[in-house]
């Protein structure tokens, strides 16, 4: 079971369209608050599944060997949900894909709790994967003159993976010659031990791979372990920590970090948002509003989509050429196929264009601009 959601993994995923059948979507919550006992488990997972068997018996279009196939799909999905490890490693809901035609069944772990749900379409059901998705790697770098340690894993998951111990001596002032030929041979071991931190640090990137740091170090460190650091670590520092490097708890520091990184996902998000309303006020590079996001996925210049958190709007898809629009008829006034939540099929469309999609959470600009817009690549 694959516990990372990359942006490759949701294209590939949006990728499948089975010629016949349909694709079974299914979520189920295992936040440990509501669901921490097995037995809570087996019963959300029945009521689920149940749902996804009624779902089936009410479909329209389908034929009896598509309807049997979707039947064996929910056996395939009780047999992955009811595996004995489903709810380990921080998984707080997991989303499982099955459609037998397409010779899929992808179960997906999700780092933060969602509605139980069942979705019943020509394709996998990506929507609420895409938070996770967006989710980074990061690396905790801890260090003093003598210490470091090495957190590295996803904002619900650090892990401690390294620790560095040199022999650093002490300052002292005693005075004369003596003391500045020691203090001089103290900044040597210091700065060679800031070295070493730097050195395990890039091989630790090698090794695990992340996509921010967090630094932890004394004031009159922290600069010249940031200036230490390979220039592919320099640029993913996304901001500083204080904390005891040898006192603090693995929880101290999940906690110092997650406050961290959320400012640092507001920061990306204002970043987003302030390059739309740049976008659109200039006439330019942005797009607010459905119509003219839809226009621009169908053109495929999107760059960056962004929904509001819970935006939803019905839609119509063209069945021939598979464009969105926001109502129910193309503009040449043929009538489409209807869609109850147009916004799904546009973050699938965006992500099988490379585009990132960003669930606006911390701020309220998409409001006035009609709950969803795009920042543009052309």
């Amino acid at each position: 079971m694959a516990t990372t959601i990359t942006r490759d993994r949701l294209r590939r995923l949006a990728d499948v369209k089975p010629e016949r059948g349909r694709v079974l979507s299914v979520f189920l919550n295992l936040d440990p608050t509501e669901f921490a006992t097995p037995a809570a488990r087996s019963t959300a997972i029945t009521s689920v599944l149940t749902k996804a068997a009624h779902r089936i018996d009410e479909a329209e279009g389908l034929e009896h060997d598509e309807r049997a196939a979707l039947k064996e799909d929910v056996e395939r999905v009780r047999e992955a949900l009811m595996a004995s490890d489903i709810a380990q490693n921080g998984t707080r809901a997991v989303a499982v894909y099955a459609c037998k035609p397409a010779d899929l069944l992808e179960v997906v772990r999700i780092t933060r709790p969602v509605d139980a749900a069942v979705v019943l379409d020509r394709t996998p059901y990506l929507e609420p994967l895409v938070a996770d998705a967006s989710e980074e790697r990061w690396c905790i770098l801890l260090v003093n003159r003598r210490n470091a340690r090495f957190f590295v894993g996803d904002s619900g998951g650090l892990e401690e993976t390294d620790r560095v111990e040199d022999d650093v001596h002490s300052q002292h002032d005693q005075g004369g010659w003596s003391q500045a030929r020691y203090q001089r041979g103290v900044e040597k071991e210091k700065d060679d031990h800031l070295v070493h931190v730097a050195d395990v640090a890039f091989g630790a990137y090698k090794r695990r791979g992340f996509d921010r740091l967090l630094v932890g170090a004394p004031e009159e460190l922290v600069g010249e372990l940031e200036q230490k650091l390979h220039p592919y670590l320099r640029e993913r520092i996304a901001g500083r920590l204080h904390l005891d490097v040898e006192n603090s708890s693995i929880e101290d520091v999940r906690g110092a970090a997650k406050s961290a990184i959320e400012d640092w996902r507001r920061r990306c998000e204002r970043e987003a948002l302030d390059r739309l309303t740049e976008g659109v006020g200039r006439g330019g590079r942005g797009a607010a509003g459905l119509a003219a996001v839809l226009q621009a996925l169908n053109e495929q210049r999107v760059e960056t989509l962004l929904v509001g958190d819970g935006y939803r709007s019905e839609g119509g898809r063209d069945p021939d050429t598979g464009m969105l629009h926001a109502g129910d008829h193309g503009p040449d006034g043929r009538e489409l196929e209807r869609v109850g939540n147009i916004v799904e099929p546009a973050i699938e469309k965006a992500i099988e264009q490379s585009a990132k999609v960003i669930k606006v959470r911390y701020h309220d600009d998409l409001g006035p601009l009609g709950g969803i817009g795009a920042v543009l690549r052309y």
